[in-house]
């Protein structure tokens, strides 16, 4: 199948896979334990159906739409990936200059194989960090300031990595950061590299570094050090979304790590109504996990979310066709929204509502009535 005639996202994972190397390939891959949480995230999805309206004015659809006070062209952003430059020499340059000319946000990973001043050098754009809490906070303190001086404009704050899950292939494997490639962001701090272990050696650099005492208080510190919004990526109940409000995040990622931390959790789509309501309205609400379609993506606009975030479409695409599979993507995810969008009877993402889906606890609810 050449590149020309890969007509969805999910086509390129088969690809990607004949051209990796089984240990990369696995590491983007794998999910935590019995990956039951890593097949829910794709099939709670196909659980959720549609309640099309017709005889609407669809000709002219608008995508559209605004995130933390930035304009892009579509609310289909890039999740943090970490190590890019495993899938493709260009790795996060690529990644960014793909996500730049689709004119929509990418997040760069604390275990990028490019700094933020590298990535900040491909251009204009608007970049968002994520950032793992080390032990040694002026480390911390250290990363931020670059990524703020670097023109990157939030913090997504992971919070649900005070140990890294159980992967059993890397494990297997004994995943290791190839030779010839650094973690750039901690290169001059000479935490650049993992040593190869009888383990992960990613799980025994985590242990290691990874502050295992992170809690809320941490978040108004972090507020102290930056000026930049936090999203807190992570959240999957109400009860962490009311407190994530107290403690002045700027918004929410509802996310279970691409189902790589605890496995068993539900599906992110199936936790972002839990979160939206307790949310109601004061901050937005974002999702990751398993985003395929751009059905998805309106089904995760529905419910709620002010967007969404790719992960593993990005990996596969940019280790198949770099920079111009990346765009692939991104437009391919954009042009089934739109589709998607005008068969449902929404010319703009604000005419998307809860009444245009139809989930199991709708069903159940609609029969306990009849």
């Amino acid at each position: 199948m050449g590149m020309e005639m890969i007509t969805n996202v999910s086509e390129y994972e088969k690809l990607a896979k004949e051209k990796l190397s089984k240990m990369v390939y696995d590491y983007y891959a794998s999910g935590a334990e019995d990956q039951w949480t890593l097949r829910e995230n794709r099939e709670a999805f196909s659980r959720i159906l549609f309640r099309p309206r017709i005889l609407i004015d669809v000709s002219s659809i608008n995508m559209a739409t605004n995130i933390l006070g930035f304009d892009v062209s579509m609310p289909i952003m890039i999740a943090p990936t970490a190590m890019q430059k495993m899938a493709h020499p260009e790795g996060e340059f690529a990644t960014a200059r793909a996500a730049a000319s689709a004119g929509t946000i990418m997040t760069l990973s604390s275990w990028a194989t490019s700094s933020v001043e590298e990535v900040n050098s491909v251009g204009p754009g608007i970049r968002f960090f994520q950032l793992y809490v080390y032990k040694d906070r002026n480390i911390v303190r250290q990363l931020v300031k670059r990524a703020e001086m670097a023109g990157f404009k939030a913090i997504a704050l992971t919070v649900d990595t005070p140990r890294l899950g159980r992967r059993e292939a890397d494990i297997k494997n004994r995943f290791v950061l190839p030779p010839h490639l650094v973690l750039k962001n901690f290169e001059a701090l000479d935490l650049g590299t993992m040593d190869k272990t009888n383990d992960s050696g990613l799980a025994s650099y985590v242990a290691g570094q990874v502050d295992q005492s992170l809690c809320w208080e941490d978040i108004k510190w972090l507020k102290t050090v930056t000026s930049l919004p936090i999203l807190v990526k992570g959240v999957m109940t109400a009860e962490d979304t009311r407190l994530s409000i107290e403690n002045g995040a700027a918004g929410i990622i509802v996310s279970n790590h691409g189902a790589r931390q605890l496995d068993y959790v539900p599906a992110t789509i199936s936790c972002l109504e839990e979160v939206v309501r307790e949310a109601k309205g004061r901050l937005p609400v974002f999702l990751d996990g398993g985003v395929r379609r751009g059905t998805d993506v309106f089904k995760a606009l529905a419910l709620g979310a002010a967007g969404v975030f790719i992960g593993r479409p990005v990996l596969y695409s940019l280790a198949v066709d770099g920079e111009a599979g990346v765009r692939k993507v991104l437009q391919m995810l954009r042009d089934e929204l739109e589709l998607a969008m005008a068969l449902s009877g929404c010319a703009s993402l604000r005419d998307i509502t809860r009444a245009h889906v139809l989930t199991d606890g709708d069903r159940i609810r609609r029969r306990a009535r009849l």
